[in-house]
């Protein structure tokens, strides 16, 4: 097993210094679509998550119920859920048809990202809200520049939220395998190439492929991580 590892480490090297341009269109598709959902899904999620820490209205209880609840969505159900939808006989696929295509593999991550992003900014701004705002109002500070301290004294619990939702959805394969289909050259990425080589019996090349997409994800973490500790 250890030979096996050592291959494989010796593999995914020479699979990044190969210049295989269907490597680099695998990795290159797989950042774009997951980059995408997370940053579309940060701009949904962040306001929601303040609005849901902020207000109080009717029916809240349930509505942060449904929330946790869809931060352990399945992934295959989601893929599922999308699926029908953007069927020829679903009610968005009868007016724009997008299965088998990276856009539908965004959607999919995205449903798995917003949540996640929505329900730990949430739980962030109920925590400390209260005496930021009390602190910054009692320093003059008018509504909008409260806010706006809030926002500043949230940064790092809203990168750890984006950084959980990229590493949710970068490591996902049963949502989008059935949205994206694998295509070869248009919809397939890391996660998707691993399980094809897998199945054919490509262990090598699998776990090269794996150690690839570890590196992406270590790679990515730790700009972020740089960014907020520079921040």
């Amino acid at each position: 097993m250890k030979t096996v590892f050592l291959k494989a480490i010796g593999s995914a090297v020479r699979l990044l210094l190969s210049g295989n341009p269907e490597i680099y269109q695998i990795i290159g598709r797989s950042l774009f679509v997951s980059v995408t959902a997370v940053v579309l899904a940060g701009v949904a999620g962040i306001p929601l998550g303040f609005l849901l820490g902020l207000r109080k209205f009717p029916g809240k209880a349930l509505t942060v119920k449904v929330l946790y609840v869809l931060m352990g969505l399945p992934p295959v159900f989601v893929g599922l859920i999308v699926f029908i939808l953007l069927s020829r006989n679903g009610p968005i696929g009868r007016y724009y048809y997008l299965l088998f295509t990276p856009a539908a593999m965004i959607v999919a991550q995205v449903l798995l990202a917003l949540p996640i992003i929505a329900g730990l900014t949430m739980s962030a701004v109920e925590e400390r809200a209260p005496w930021v705002l009390e602190t910054a109002k009692g320093l003059g500070a008018d509504k909008w520049r409260a806010n706006l301290t809030l926002l500043t004294e949230l940064r790092i619990p809203m990168i750890v939220g984006i950084v959980t939702a990229f590493g949710r959805v970068s490591a996902e394969v049963g949502a989008v395998m059935l949205v994206g289909g694998d295509i070869a050259g248009y919809t397939r990425v890391l996660t998707t190439a691993i399980v094809l080589e897998t199945r054919m019996g490509h262990f090598e090349l699998a776990i090269a492929l794996g150690l690839v997409l570890l590196s992406l994800s270590f790679l990515i973490n730790s700009l972020l991580y740089q960014w907020q500790y520079k921040r």
